[in-house]
């Protein structure tokens, strides 16, 4: 059996004992050593080369934001899991920005810990098999593209994230006349089925309790169709209905909706929440959005900094919205700032995608000819086969310099 290693990190002898007492029982995973403070936890991390770190944040010393910095950029290898008392966002987006691959808020189940433990060991040694292996040669497209799965994102509300999804979603089965469906990942206040003008009697929350929920056939059953030909998954009806959703629930059904729809859309929370780093994972294409607002940009930046870390940033694809030529900062500016240039500008047009959205009907359907609506054309065209062999030589270049800038 195949083991994860673990140190622990925290300056409370007795919260290390509990920790390991919690995982005394979990034979695939080992505790290899630990440490009282940031400082003793580079050295531990160095000399014993664990694949995952367990780390407290408020440390004498050198504190756990600082010492996972310095872990996760002298030894790659390694995963940080942050563990603390703070719940407070700004903390736990400090944490990812420093390169913490998730994070437990305290106190916790010895069960949500080992899952937490084994999914973040897992997706870490896939992603340094993936860094190490060679490079595929070009070669020309001889057999149908794969399906594709576009996580469409920003860590900030309000910059219309929920209303591209829709409308990207709507244009994709609209133009591919292929089968695209669209998941509801923002749990607690996702919107898409209003956007939508869908009254759903079963969401995700019912699915995830289903004996059968690893079935294609019965996922089908709770997507429900759009006139445009789109299937929708939605968002529970209720903020606690969420909490029977598990991130072992949703990577199996996004998986099993990439593996039988040509395109899968996920519109997610605005916040790097554990079910949203399993969707950017398991992402081909990140739909990184923004508003040209200095606010919005500065979350942008930082959404950035933390896909690097992640190693997710040859993903993302920036999407200015709302841009007007009256905002006060131009696009050298936001390209000089992000270090990214976009790869679609949509125009502000307030009053047709507010009635769009009060009346459940993508502009895409009631306003074809419009500019934003050509715009979102024009987007999805980017990841349809034909587009898809242009964009390719270009992805690396693209986020070459952005480690520089950022």
């Amino acid at each position: 059996m195949s083991q994860t290693s673990v140190l622990i990190v925290d300056d409370i002898s007795t919260t290390r004992e509990d920790i390991k007492r919690l995982l005394y029982f979990e034979e695939d995973i080992k505790v290899i050593g630990e440490a009282s403070d940031g400082e003793e936890a580079v050295r531990a991390v160095e000399a014993l080369r664990p694949d995952v770190v367990l780390m407290d944040i408020n440390m004498p010393g050198m504190d756990g934001i600082a010492a996972s910095e310095a872990i996760t950029s002298r030894v790659p290898e390694t995963a940080v899991v942050i563990i603390s008392i703070q719940k407070e966002s700004e903390y736990l987006r400090k944490a990812m920005a420093a390169g913490a691959r998730d994070y437990l808020v305290k106190p916790f189940t010895s069960s949500d810990l080992a899952e937490t433990i084994r999914r973040v060991g897992r997706t870490q040694k896939q992603q340094i098999l993936q860094l190490r292996a060679p490079a595929p040669k070009e070669a020309p497209q001889t057999t149908a593209p794969a399906n594709r799965m576009l996580v469409v994102f920003s860590s900030k509300g309000g910059v219309g994230k929920t209303t591209l999804a829709c409308n990207l979603a709507v244009s994709l089965a609209r133009e591919t006349r292929q089968k695209v469906a669209l998941v509801d990942l923002n749990l607690q206040s996702g919107n898409v089925a209003l956007m939508l003008n869908i009254l759903p009697q079963g969401t995700i929350a019912e699915l995830v309790q289903e004996e059968d929920r690893g079935e294609i056939s019965l996922v089908d059953n709770y997507l429900y169709p759009h006139l445009s030909g789109l299937k929708v998954l939605p968002a529970p009806l209720k903020p606690e209905q969420a909490e029977v959703v598990a991130v072992k629930d949703i990577e199996a059904i996004l998986k099993l909706l990439k593996g039988n729809y040509a395109y899968t859309v996920v519109d997610t929370a605005p916040a790097f929440n554990d079910l949203t780093l399993s969707a950017l994972d398991l992402a081909d294409d990140i739909l990184l959005v923004f508003t040209p607002d200095l606010p919005a940009l500065k979350c942008a930046k930082t959404d950035l900094e933390v896909l690097e870390r992640l190693n997710q940033a040859t993903k993302v694809k920036a999407v200015l919205n709302k841009s007007t030529l009256e905002n006060g900062i131009s696009l050298a500016e936001i390209k000089q700032s992000l270090g990214v240039t976009p790869l679609a500008i949509l125009p502000r047009a307030e009053k047709m995608v507010l009635a769009s959205v009060n009346r459940g009907h993508p502009f895409v359907l009631t306003h074809p000819g419009s500019v934003i609506a050509q715009r979102v054309k024009e987007l999805a065209e980017n990841f349809m086969p034909a587009a898809m062999g242009k964009r390719i030589k270009g992805r690396q270049k693209r986020f070459f310099f952005l480690s520089k800038l950022l």
